[in-house]
This record gives structure tokens, C-alpha cells and sequence, in this order.
């Protein structure tokens, strides 16, 4: 969550404002914000909600993961790609040395079968400014992550371990029994994370044991698919 408080820092001076005016607008108590920032602590999802809401030029993407730009005129990786230059726009390869590969698997269903085979052949290269630390692009469904991630979209992922989680991010989580794309954060229980839909009037939080994970990619961001 810290990067995210440092990334709300960045729009209250962008704006040249205060972190108490951002308070005052998203009608938060006086502190909220600012006692989080003071104290690294985590602030609940719901302000992040309502400061995307009152401050719609700033990419929801970047807020929530750092990639891409901070305004949603630029090139933000995440859903607004910057059509006046075509340096940024994403094309497709099938040259396998240049760009990600992208399979054409949801994640939630076959993932699993690309990603333990050392023969499957991604269905095209994807290149795209800003998401170079990608290992990989899948496929999306569910609606769990919207208005973030959408059903359809197509998401890049980084794998990583436990150890790398930064707490209040995106994953896609490999579960011995499931395949989620959720925030993650601590749960009162060492042994379990948090697991959080940014959907919550149609999805409830869930808490799983860690030692029930079997893979961890960081979601480096998402595009609508564009071939």
C-alpha cells in the first residue's frame, strides 16, 4: 500500500492541492489519508474507489500498480493507449525475439497447461511500450476486478514469489484448487493473505493459507484486446 499512498501523494501535488483538500473532496475524515501516508498503514479500498471517481484524469491502472503513466491522456498501459503517436500503440509479432508472448488461454481456465509446457507456442508476440518487465499475456474472464480489469481483457504478467508481494497490489494467484486475479493484503492470520475483489458489490473478500499457493505472477497491467 505504500507506493499507493505515494502515488495519492503525487496526485494532491499534481493538482496542487493538499492531502487534507484530497480528504475534504473525497469526504474522508480529516487524517484518513494523511495518517496512512505519516504511517505507511493501509487505507480500505474504498477511498481508492472515490479517488479515481473525483479525480478521472489520473489512470486507475497507475494508481493501483505504478505502471504505465499517471494521466489517462498518456500512454498509461492499463486500458487508454495514446492514438495520436503511434510509438505507443500496440502491435503483434511472430518474431519470437521481439515482444511478450501472448497465449491465447484464460487464465482462470487453462493457464496451468502453458505455463508447466516447455512446447506450447504462444499464438502471437505482443509489443507494447511499458510493459517490458512481462514475461507472459493471457487472457482474462470474470468480473471481479472491473472496473480495473475486464472481463475480456488481456493482462501481463511477471512471476514472482510470496516473499515479493507488495501488499495492496495486483496478482494472479495459482491456488492448488483455483486461479484468481485479486489485491492482495495481510490477513490477521500469518499464515493466510487477504484475497480482493476491486467488484465488491458483487464479489466478498476471501481469506486463503499461503501454503495452499502454488504460483504468484504480478499483474503488470491490461490492455482491451486489439487483434
Amino acid at each position: 500500500m505504500g507506493n499507493i499512498l505515494s502515488r495519492i501523494q503525487e496526485i494532491a501535488s499534481n493538482e496542487g492541492i493538499t492531502i487534507g483538500a484530497m480528504e475534504r473532496t473525497i469526504g474522508a475524515s480529516k487524517g484518513v489519508l494523511s495518517r496512512a501516508i505519516n504511517n505507511g498503514t493501509d487505507i480500505q479500498a474504498k477511498w481508492l474507489s472515490i479517488i479515481v471517481e473525483n479525480y478521472p484524469r489520473y489512470s486507475t491502472g497507475w494508481l493501483l500498480t505504478g505502471a504505465g503513466s499517471m494521466l489517462k491522456d498518456d500512454l498509461n498501459g492499463i486500458k487508454t493507449i495514446d492514438e495520436a503517436n503511434p510509438s505507443f500503440m500496440p502491435t503483434t509479432s511472430m518474431n519470437p525475439s521481439v515482444g511478450t508472448p501472448y497465449y491465447d488461454v484464460d487464465f482462470i481456465g487453462g493457464f496451468d497447461e502453458v505455463f508447466n509446457s516447455q512446447v506450447n507456442i504462444p499464438a502471437t508476440n505482443i509489443v507494447i511500450r511499458g510493459f517490458e518487465k512481462a514475461s507472459l499475456w493471457c487472457n482474462v474472464t470474470g468480473h471481479s476486478m472491473e472496473p480495473k480489469i475486464n472481463h475480456g481483457d488481456i493482462i501481463a504478467l511477471r512471476q514472482c514469489t510470496l516473499n515479493d508481494i507488495q501488499y495492496g497490489e495486483i496478482y494472479a494467484v495459482v491456488l492448488d484448487t483455483i486461479r484468481t486475479i485479486k489485491i492482495l493484503r495481510r490477513s490477521p492470520v500469518p499464515s493466510k493473505l487477504r484475497f480482493i475483489p476491486i467488484n465488491t458489490e458483487d464479489y466478498d473478500e476471501q481469506e486463503f493459507d499461503k501454503s495452499r499457493i502454488m504460483n504468484v505472477f504480478e499483474v503488470i497491467g491490461s490492455i482491451s484486446k486489439f487483434f
